[in-house]
């Protein structure tokens, strides 16, 4: 079980290191690779072909094309990451503005871990240790949330 990552150029790269650190951190397994659906068609398809996971998560921004080239390529979830650029909402229009019958899911601009959580989510509904680590990783951001309530209240009523 796992994430097939697929990357529009290597400029994507450092945004998609939040999606390996949300991996691993949950212990699923992940492949990435870099194509292009303008450029490296073939690519495209054979890395959707013979990827063994169950989910793709695609990161592109400009015309943001790759998700829907890939989504063209396969009946498995595909969840787009759109990238902020020069014109940071293209990418995202470009993705939730699919046509019928060829869904991508879409998260919000630059959001890689909305977009890595989404898979382990699709995941774990067939594996309930992963169930487990995302209830503990809610639990974990709720204490966060909580935690920084306390210090602005602390804040607040010193000054």
């Amino acid at each position: 079980m796992g994430v097939c990552i697929l990357l529009g150029s290597k400029s994507d790269l450092e945004k998609a290191k939040k999606a390996f650190e949300i991996f691993q951190e949950f212990k699923v397994d992940f492949e990435v690779h870099i194509a292009s659906a303008h450029r490296t068609p073939e690519r495209v398809e054979e890395i959707v072909k013979n990827s063994k996971h169950e989910i793709f998560l695609v990161l592109a921004g400009l015309s943001a094309a790759l998700p829907g080239a890939v989504a063209s390529l396969t009946t498995k979830p595909v969840i787009g990451v759109p990238l902020s650029g020069k014109v940071p909402f293209d990418s995202l229009l470009s993705m939730v503005q699919m046509p019928k019958g060829v869904p991508v899911a879409v998260v919000g601009v630059d959001n890689v871990v909305n977009g890595a959580l989404l898979c382990i989510q699709i995941l774990s509904l067939k594996d309930d240790e992963l169930q487990k680590k995302l209830k503990e990783y809610r639990e974990k951001i709720k204490k966060n949330v909580l935690r920084d309530d306390e210090e602005v209240q602390k804040y607040v009523q010193s000054g």
